[in-house]
């Protein structure tokens, strides 16, 4: 299913892993869930991606989220890029396990379906390599897709910045606003404009302060994160 958009029911699939058979639905359960893919195993950017994904595993598990990556390798090549890509953050021999499954998608078959094949990247071959164009997913424990990044292959990825959104993701979903530019955990989120005056004093009673502007409308309310 090439070309998913933002509020689409993400494909349920079958796949073979680094733990075991899974189905994608049934792994998500009732969480959150970030699927990203890579070009192929024992990649420099990609080892320091999952490294870094790995590292922050804790902080993903606190928010209740679910990773899971895939490569187009088979699983006995995913198995030995998993030692190095632990020994990327232990320095000298791997210390743990990776705390995330990896899929095997040697014959491409789940990257097309999902639209993760970027035309202008080829392995040695000449086939075209799953890229980091459209291939980080977050999905909602509704199955939907809830966003999704763009990255080129020459480009890691930032998992700091998808921690970042999946908290804003998490907290307007439940409440009834909206962050701004550069928002953090903590700082002021925004009153969305469909909500009047009364309603918004009503849901937000430590106040809602309106920004002054040039034009003279009242849009750019903000409020303390609830």
């Amino acid at each position: 299913m090439p070309g998913l958009l933002l509020g689409d029911t993400f494909p349920d699939f079958e796949a073979e892993t680094t733990t075991g058979t899974i189905k994608f639905h049934e792994f998500l359960g009732d969480s959150w869930g970030i699927l990203f893919s890579h070009p192929r195993d024992y990649t420099p950017v990609c080892t320091t991606e999952l490294g870094r994904a790995a590292r922050l595993s804790g902080e993903f598990s606190k928010r209740g989220v679910k990773m899971i990556a895939l490569s187009i390798d088979h699983l006995e090549d995913h198995y030995g890029w998993t030692e190095d890509i632990l020994a990327y953050n232990c320095e000298e021999s791997p210390c743990c396990s990776l705390p995330f499954p990896i899929i095997a998608d040697s014959k491409r078959e789940l990257a097309v379906a999902l639209g993760m094949l970027d035309p202008d990247e080829k392995d040695k071959n000449g086939m075209p390599l799953t890229a980091r164009c459209v291939s980080v997913f977050v999905i909602g424990p509704d199955k939907k897709l809830k966003l999704s990044f763009l990255y080129p292959a020459t480009t890691g990825r930032n998992f700091d910045e998808i921690l970042r959104v999946v908290d804003s993701l998490q907290m307007t979903a439940d409440r009834r606003v909206a962050t701004p530019a550069d928002w953090k955990p903590g700082d002021c989120v925004m009153v969305p404009p469909n909500l009047s005056e009364e309603e918004a004093a009503a849901l937000f009673p430590e106040g809602v302060y309106t920004k002054e502007l040039p034009s003279g409308k009242k849009y750019l309310r903000y409020t303390p994160q609830p």
